[in-house]
């Protein structure tokens, strides 16, 4: 199950060992976690929900608009601790994660998906430690999950 976390923001960015390697002004950040037996349809089916999900404000106040009806972008950010198992004991356990080989294209296939909606995508970088900088707006966070969809 492709598990993502999307949060409307205001601005987002991303560093990696000192430099800024992804940022993005009013849209989407993704925190996006792929698991072990995740494949192609499963990316696609988050990704496609994603890209036309209406959670920015109309004229009248309503979550009616999505990032492409307002000139939004997309920052995504792999993160298997999405994926974390917290049934026993205190440390999480990551084993649903995909093996990194895997988890990585699948997440470049994720954000490509993306890209052919029209999107601009920013990445962060598959398994670095990153520092991800968010201005949530609302705050508005949307958990997509493709054993839900």
């Amino acid at each position: 199950m492709v598990r993502a976390v999307v949060q409307r923001v205001a601005r987002a960015s991303v560093t990696v060992e000192g430099e800024r390697i992804g940022a993005i002004d009013r849209g989407l950040l993704i925190l996006v976690g792929i698991a072990e037996g995740d494949n192609d349809e499963d990316v696609n089916k988050v990704a496609d929900k994603i890209s036309g999900l209406r959670i920015f404000e109309d004229s009248e106040g309503k979550m009616n608009l999505s990032a492409a009806d307002v000139g939004g972008a997309i920052l995504a950010v792999s993160q298997f601790t999405l994926l974390a198992d917290l049934r026993k004991g205190r440390r999480p356990s990551f084993i649903k994660a995909a093996a990194p080989d895997v988890g990585r294209l699948l997440y470049e296939k994720f954000a490509e998906r993306l890209e052919e909606h029209g999107y601009a995508v920013d990445r962060g970088r598959f398994g670095a430690h990153m520092l991800v900088a968010i201005e949530n707006d609302g705050p508005v966070t949307i958990i997509v999950d493709s054993a839900e969809l």
